[in-house]
């Protein structure tokens, strides 16, 4: 059945016009009153300014897409800037009633009604995302034919039967275990995720990510169906002579053309919003593999950009969420929270940036697709997990941020509703975190200096297997004073804006530029052995691995006994250490304090040391220890009481090993999707889907079931 056309103009529009116009005055009032060489005679007059403003962006909107074709995601940038300031200038300099002494002037009003429009958002309550989409949500509303009340409430569109063609929205968030899903629903901080649950339309489950449960395996996993080429966070590469580092964008780029086979999760016509990898998309938007291409289409930046006030709103925002991090820091200190890090440096900015400037700029981006009617669109949301990683998994700072996350994913649901295809929404994480004090912490020692250290002695130290009282706000950890992953969308963004030099490669700002000559990140390649570094230490999570980079081989058992004796021994005698594997010639071995277990064959002698780390730990190493570029040592830390670990970077919650939540991610599906039985597995008597390549798989079904894979 046809649908019917839906009317033009509706009393939400007019509604909504008349709010948008009143708060654009009251800002331009506020503003005008308080900038110097800027005068209204009437309020009639800022009235009148506040038309134009609305009119002028209704009006330079097509005409700064054309544009913004040529030029990218920057041309959109100072094109809506640009736009901006100039209807401001033309309101204040040629309307009647209002005077204008310089172009100064002019900036400094829209910056201050910029703030005060934001303040005054977040002082009536409604500090989310809708006013970033604002004209495409009265379009939505519209085409449903419902109330906004009534849009969020529905079960079904309004007008009978959907005729829309089908579409998938894919929804990343990055570092949320179910555990941590389940603690926001029940304390009423997801409540889209919880209507959904509750009226049936969607089904949750676990899924375990496998190790290395970081992002770059797991999104590999995800949007290509293989995660062969990850063996961690970062890598030393004996094929290139050289440390890999996902989030620089050359090595991003490097790892998908190694895993992609053409056909990924975002192939035939898919878009991919802000993730690490691209999955195929015919358009990326942010993504840093991509990022030597642009950020993306300029056209699909406009948006963001040029409407009336959004950016500097948006800036604001950033500005307000900065500040935000310094309290909570202090109050963490102040209330002595333990474990605990620093919270200082550049990751207050890093936050900021994250969890305000991208989620608004990734909510305009994702929403004009949808409107568009892109078949299948896949976003990552790392709000959550840059938080966690410095705050802890479950602290309040870390869970609100998934309550922002949620009004996120109900607008895109609103948005969707009147979008020309019906989109079928799936949530998925790409691994959890688990909570414990770093390695640092405890020894007061990083992990590469213990390895260094332990490799010039002959015999190992006795230290107690006791975990000693931690230093609650402590060092780090090994190259770990900033979270690497927190520099992935400021790499992507500089390294593509660097016109005419985008092929180098480099890690432009944070702990892995180039300009670190050490074996923690950015070693340059080199082809004489003599000059690289001795060892490669990392850590990813409680996950670390040890590279004898001077080896052309895999260094196995025998030759690290004859060569540094103390290694292995004095690694297991420490309290934060709980296995180290390392092959010998019947393959790799797991080493305990008590005992040993033979990965391959799954012969245990005395103690085995892979007791207390759940069902998938011996398949779970196994696997990692046996990829291509896995380290000469493969350690986990120990596991503490309530599934604690420690990381061997300076994170407070970590992922990346075993241990904890960090392994227990989320699916979240339409309840008219199939999920069948035989593709799950037994883990610790959970039935659940076990690989990120297992997700992919089902993710990829559900597209052929929906007609949306060519050739399927």
């Amino acid at each position: 059945m046809r649908r019917a056309r839906p009317p033009l103009v509706t009393v939400a529009d007019v509604r909504a016009a008349l709010w948008s116009l009143v708060s654009t005055a009251a800002g331009l009032g506020i503003a005008i009153a308080a900038v110097d060489g800027v005068h209204a005679a009437t309020p009639w007059s800022v009235l009148l300014a506040a038309c134009v403003v609305g009119v002028g962006d209704v009006l330079l909107r097509a005409p700064l897409r054309r544009l913004a074709r040529a030029g990218g995601a920057v041309g959109a940038l100072v094109l809506g800037l640009g736009a901006q300031v100039l209807v401001v200038w033309a309101a204040l300099t040629f309307l009647p009633g209002i005077t204008s002494s310089s172009w100064t002037a002019v900036l400094a009003v829209l910056v201050v009604a910029g703030v005060v429009m934001a303040c005054g958002h977040w002082v009536l309550g409604s500090r989310d995302n809708a006013y970033v989409v604002g004209d495409l949500l009265r379009r939505a509303r519209r085409a449903a034919g419902v109330p906004r009340a009534a849009v969020r409430g529905a079960a079904a569109r309004a007008g009978g039967p959907d005729d829309r063609p089908p579409g998938v929205l894919v929804v990343l968030l990055d570092g949320v275990a179910r555990p941590t899903l389940d603690h926001a629903v029940q304390a009423g901080l997801a409540p889209t995720l919880e209507r959904w649950l509750a009226s049936g339309t969607h089904r949750l489950e676990s899924w375990w990510a496998r190790v290395p449960c970081t992002t770059p395996a797991s999104t590999l996993g995800l949007l290509h169906g293989t995660s062969e080429q990850v063996p961690a966070f970062r890598w030393w590469s004996r094929r290139l002579g050289r440390m890999v580092v996902t989030n620089r964008p050359a090595d991003a780029a490097e790892v998908e053309r190694a895993a992609s086979d053409g056909r990924g999760l975002l192939a035939d016509g898919g878009v991919a919003v802000s993730t690490m990898f691209s999955g195929d998309a015919a358009t990326s938007l942010l993504v840093m593999s991509h990022a030597a291409e642009g950020l993306g289409p300029g056209q699909l930046f406009v948006r963001f950009f040029a409407s009336p006030f959004v950016l500097v709103r948006a800036v604001v925002g950033t500005v307000g969420e900065m500040l935000k991090e310094l309290y909570q820091g202090w109050q963490q200190v102040a209330r002595g929270v333990r474990p605990r890090v620093a919270r200082r440096g550049w990751y207050p900015a890093l936050r900021a940036v994250t969890n305000v400037l991208l989620r608004d700029l990734n909510t305009a981006l994702v929403a004009e697709q949808l409107v568009r009617g892109a078949p299948v669109v896949c976003v990552d949301l790392v709000d959550y997990d840059e938080i966690a990683h410095h705050a802890g998994p479950l602290r309040p700072e870390a869970l609100r941020a998934l309550e922002g996350l949620d009004r996120v994913v109900g607008l895109w649901e609103e948005i969707a509703r009147g979008a020309p295809r019906r989109y079928r929404v799936v949530v998925v994480s790409d691994h959890g975190q688990s909570l414990g004090a770093t390695f640092e912490q405890v020894l007061g020692r990083s992990f590469g200096d213990e390895v260094r250290r332990l490799m010039r002695e002959t015999v190992p130290d006795v230290v107690p297997d006791v975990v000693p009282d931690v230093v609650p706000d402590g060092p780090a950890g090994d190259g770990g004073h900033a979270d690497v992953e927190s520099w992935g969308p400021a790499n992507t963004a500089l390294h593509a804006l660097r016109t005419g030099r985008s092929g180098d490669g480099r890690v432009l700002v944070g702990p892995d530029r180039d300009a670190r000559d050490d074996a923690r990140g950015g070693v340059p390649r080199s082809s004489d052995p003599a000059a690289r570094p001795e060892v490669a230490t990392i850590g990813s999570g409680n996950l670390g691995m040890v590279w004898f980079c001077r080896e052309d081989h895999r260094v196995g058992a025998g030759e690290v006994a004859r060569r540094w004796p103390a290694l292995v021994p004095g690694l297991l005698a420490l309290g934060p250490v709980g296995v180290v594997v390392v092959h010998d010639d019947d393959g790799p071995v797991a080493h305990g304090r008590g005992g040993t277990h033979h990965l391959s064959s799954g012969r245990v002698t005395g103690r085995d040391p892979l007791a207390g780390y759940g069902s998938r730990a011996r398949a779970d190493l196994a696997r990692v220890a046996g990829l291509e570029d896995a380290g000469d040592l493969v350690v986990l830390s120990a596991v503490e009481p309530m599934g604690r670990v420690h990381a061997l970077e300076g994170l407070v919650g970590s992922h990346g090993g075993l241990g904890g939540a960090q392994n227990e991610a989320l699916l979240l599906y339409p309840d008219d999707l199939a999920l069948p039985d035989d593709e799950r597995e037994d883990v610790d008597g959970t039935r659940m889907l076990v690989g990120a390549e297992s997700v992919h798989h089902r993710l990829v079904s559900w597209l052929a079931d929906l007609g949306l894979r060519e050739g399927a």
